[in-house]
């Protein structure tokens, strides 16, 4: 273990008061939008009087939180207060539409859920009271419902909620009242401790509760700012939505781990306001996904912009694009740009490039492993371990393991083998100077943007209307996201549905980016001899007829 790696053993909410007490006055957390900021001394009081008033709503050591928000201050001042109490955070895609959040707000057994009332099209008062019908019997924020025996609480973010939810501001109202037992609390929680649910789409068709650590959560903030030579001078432009890893660990924790400053755009992704904020705050580091900086560089006000006060970050979630990486390096000014690569289950960067490599190995390779973390490549067949160059999927084994998914003993077997290695699914290839290039997915996965997507969720979804008989979905190349969903359809014989009429359906139902973009009405599909569909036609089928190819990936 690395000498200067002091995060190791403490707790989120320890992390949090060490640094405020080294960092107090500096900045730590700016809504430029709101016109709002906190130094870490002010962050710190903010969450205290949250936590409190956790404690004060009966949320004890273990209990689960969920949040369903965009980027918002509450969603900062929730993850840190929870942390604080050892409470465990679930995050829920603000993209989630009622289904998924019924499915979610069971399965994690959440006792509380923090909301805010819309974004876009989506109406989250409308859906929840949908997914949990007996709020209409309730009031001022206690639940009872017998689907969701556990929950108890629901807390409106908005000052004007339905009459069945609390609101944001009488959660922490008075939360000072109770020092004594809250200073109790602060030494129970561990670092070993799960403190965060970070849920992944399933291949059975249900998304997967992966558990995160302190310790988890905590070293993969410390190494990845690292390898950026993070300091508390740095200013972290954070436009990646928190409820991912990328927004809570790789930017908010990471902040809190070195003192730098977070500096939040807006509630969501926005070119124009991400470039607005490296402006005005002067950021030194940006994060983002591919599709983000692309927006980005493409913006119309982008050549008369000062950027120069940019140096690092991280560019992950999708490969990279390398003419846009060079972009980012050579016309955004960030030269010391890194890459990163991982999975929510490894909390979740396993290899990351370092600010001083080369330029070749920042835009055609995903890095090397950071420290203290093991990576093999195996034979997906065999299980045996491969020499450089050679294709095989790539497994990882350490800190970044997550401690399991939530009630899935039988997913975490398949995840996790006896000897504690974490299989990613992912194909890969170690270079002889120990770098990593992945090179294709062995699960039946598809990358939209950024978000995991598994055919076979849409697929069931798809099944559930009368008129399908047989469905197969698959990924295609897409230039702005990398990947699109494409839907291969058999209708039951009288089926009377379009193709538009299926889009339609999943639009009402399922989050945005899980709608197939192409779909195709279909006889019959292209078949093993034992009645397999050959996924891989498909998708050659529908590249030749869009006139398609494949993107230039690092």
């Amino acid at each position: 273990m690395s000498n200067d790696t002091w995060v190791d053993g403490l707790t989120i909410g320890a992390v949090l008061g060490a640094t405020a007490e080294r960092h107090g006055d500096r900045d730590a957390l700016v809504f430029p939008q709101l016109d709002r900021r906190w130094t870490w001394s002010e962050l710190l009081e903010d969450v205290d009087r949250t936590a409190q008033g956790l404690v004060r709503a009966g949320v004890e050591k273990g209990h689960h939180v969920a949040i369903w928000a965009t980027n918002v201050p509450e969603w900062v001042m929730l993850q840190f207060a929870t942390a604080r109490i050892g409470a465990v955070l679930v995050t829920i895609n603000p993209a989630y539409r009622a289904a998924e959040l019924q499915y979610v707000l069971r399965q994690s057994d959440a006792r509380m859920l923090v909301l805010q009332d819309q974004f876009k099209s989506s109406d989250y008062f409308a859906m929840l009271a949908a997914a949990v019908p007996e709020l209409a019997d309730c009031a001022g924020g206690r639940v009872q419902s017998e689907n969701y025996p556990l929950l108890k609480t629901v807390v409106s973010i908005p000052s004007e909620p339905p009459a069945w939810a609390m609101t944001w501001d009488d959660l922490v109202a008075g939360g000072g009242d109770d020092v004594v037992d809250f200073a109790a609390r602060l030494s129970a929680p561990t670092a070993a401790d799960p403190i965060n649910i970070q849920y992944t789409s399933g291949t059975t068709g249900f998304p997967k509760a992966a558990m995160l650590s302190h310790r988890n959560l905590l070293l993969n903030a410390f190494y990845i700012g690292q390898c950026q030579e993070m300091t508390s001078a740095d200013r972290i432009c954070i436009p990646v939505p928190f409820y991912h890893c990328f927004g809570c660990v790789l930017g908010t924790l990471c902040a809190a781990v070195y003192g730098a400053a977070m500096i939040i755009p807006g509630k969501s992704f926005v070119a124009a306001e991400t470039l607005d904020a490296v402006e005005a705050e002067r950021a030194s580091v940006i994060y983002g996904v591919p599709t983000m900086f692309i927006a980005e560089l493409e913006d119309q006000r982008f050549a008369e912009r000062d950027l120069s006060s940019l140096r690092t970050g991280i560019m992950a979630g999708s490969p990279c694009p390398i003419e846009i990486m060079k972009q980012v390096i050579d016309r955004m000014g960030a030269r010391q740009m890194t890459i990163a690569y991982g999975q929510t289950e490894a909390s979740p960067v396993v290899t990351q490039t370092r600010v001083g490599d080369p330029l070749e190995l920042r835009v055609e390779t995903v890095g090397r492993p950071i420290p203290d973390v093991e990576i093999k490549i195996i034979d997906p067949d065999t299980g045996m371990e491969l020499g450089d160059n050679q294709q095989g999927e790539l497994c990882s084994r350490g800190h970044v393991v997550m401690i399991g998914y939530y009630q899935n003993e039988e997913a975490t077997r398949a995840a996790i083998d006896d000897q504690g290695w974490l299989h990613s699914g992912d194909l890969a290839v170690r270079l002889p100077n120990g770098y990593y290039r992945i090179t294709g997915r062995i699960k039946d996965m598809v990358i939209r943007g950024g978000e995991n997507i598994y055919p076979r969720e849409i697929e069931e979804f798809l099944f559930t209307h009368d008129d399908v008989e047989q469905s197969s979905v698959v990924g295609v190349p897409d230039e702005k996201y990398g990947e699109e969903l494409c839907a291969w359809v058999k209708l039951k014989a009288g089926g009377q549905l379009t193709e538009s009429d299926l889009r339609a359906y999943c639009k009402a139902n399922l989050a945005h980016y899980k709608v197939p973009r192409y779909v195709r009405l279909v006889s019959e599909f292209p078949q093993t001899v034992t009645g397999k569909i050959q996924k891989f036609k498909i998708r050659e089928i529908m590249v030749a007829e869009l006139g398609l190819s494949e993107p230039e990936t690092a």
